[in-house]
This record gives structure tokens, sequence and C-alpha cells, in this order.
């Protein structure tokens, strides 16, 4: 069942110690799955690994947090080649792609090298919800910070461009991120660029950011803006706390 509109859910992040299993899926994922309206049935997701390299112990962890959600799971992998014969048939199927954390600048090239930059703008317009976690949230806007390159991070520019914005993930967890986004901004390497702390994600209908929502309380998304004076603004959005 695909979405009413175009959907993406850019978050930092999704997952939960678990009780009966090492990880489980926390708020995030669970809204990724309502935002797609499915219903009377297991929620069909598509777990992409790439930024991590497709490592099999992820992968399944993921089954194990899908089998106690309830969710039907299919891992995606393309190391040491696809595993599906038809991949857009596959990702234009599913109820929710949620795509892991890793290197953004690892998985946008092998995104390309197999044709899913266009097979996910396709996914994304049929209504597909488009969704995940670091590196699983930066993909879908122009660029952001990265430490893809080493320990001191750096911009990404390459992103897919889904949605015309940066992205600034782990905003509170890690000291340089904001530093970062604010210098970008103000020397324009990145435009208005959209930032979540960890536990919080953001919501998109085409282009436009609907909501900020939250799985831990009293964490904030932000958007980071260039001002008139060269320099870059910062606008605290308070999330809507979500329930599960």
């Amino acid at each position: 069942m695909p979405a009413d509109s175009p959907t993406i859910l850019a978050t930092s992040g999704g997952y939960r110690p678990g009780h009966r299993v090492r990880l489980e899926f926390d708020a995030l994922v669970h809204h990724g799955v309502d935002l797609s309206g499915v219903s009377g049935r297991a929620p069909r997701v598509s777990f992409l690994g790439t930024a991590g390299g497709d490592q099999e112990w992820r992968i399944a962890m993921m089954h194990e947090a899908a089998r106690d959600a309830g969710f039907d799971l299919t891992a995606v992998r393309l190391f040491s080649m696809p595993n599906l014969d038809d991949l857009e048939g596959h990702l234009l199927g599913a109820d929710l792609i949620w795509v892991d954390g890793g290197s953004v600048a690892n998985l946008l090239a092998v995104w390309r090298v197999h044709g899913l930059d266009e097979i996910m703008r396709r996914a994304w317009t049929a209504g597909v919800v488009l969704a995940g976690v670091s590196a699983g949230s930066i993909c879908w806007f122009d660029g952001g910070t990265t430490d893809s390159f080493g320990p001191e991070l750096r911009p990404v520019t390459n992103g897919l461009g889904l949605l015309p914005y940066g992205n600034g993930v782990h905003y509170d967890n890690e000291s340089r991120r904001r530093p970062l986004v604010h210098s970008l901004v103000a020397d324009g390497t990145l435009g208005q660029t959209h930032c979540t702390d960890d536990g919080v994600g953001l919501v998109y209908s085409g282009t436009r950011l609907v909501e900020a929502v939250t799985e831990v309380p009293g964490k904030g998304a932000y958007v980071v803006r260039r001002d008139a004076a060269g320099g870059a603004v910062e606008e605290r959005l308070e999330p809507r706390l979500l329930t599960r």
C-alpha cells in the first residue's frame, strides 16, 4: 500500500536494546511503517545495509528485530553482487525502505553503480516510504556532514537530492557536528540544513518538511540557514513524542 504522497523519514535513531533479542526497532522505525498506511498484513520492509558493507551479523540482527516486530523484512545486499534478480521490482513492492548507517560516501557510490539512485527516486514517487538512520538519512538530501573519509568530519555534497537541503545527523551526540554544519551553511557549501538529535526523525511530504518526531523525550530538531550577514542561524523545532 503506497503512502498518500512521496514520503521520507530521515532520522538519527530507530533502534534500542532488545529484551529477547540484541536489538529492537524503536518508535521511529514503527512510525515509518505507519506512514506507509499498510494494514491487514505484515508490513514489507526492505533493509539496506550498504553503508556498512552488508555485514551478515548486522543483517541477522535486523531479521531478529523484524521478527520480534511482526515485519516481513528482506535484506537487499549489493556485496559481492546483488542478491535479487529484480532490485527495482522488489523495492517498488516494499512498504518501507529502511537504510542503515555507516559510510554515506560508499553507499552513494555503490548505489549509483547498480542504478539504485534512480530506482529510489521511482520508489519514492510511487509512494514507498524511504527512511533510514545516519548515512541512511543523509543519502536522501543534497549532502551533509560525514566521517566517511576519515575521523575528521567532512562535507559530502553528492547526495541523491530528493530533498533539496543539507542534513545534519547525531547533532547532540558528536560535538563537532553542530559547528561544522554552521560553517558549511555560512560558506555556502550546504544550503538550508535540517538536523536531528539522536532519537529524532524528520518527516517530509514531497520535499516539504511537515513534522519532527522523537522516540526520546527532550530531544530536538533544527533548521540552520545562512543569514544576510553571511553567518548561520539555527532554529529549534520541538518534535512530537512517539509512543509504543
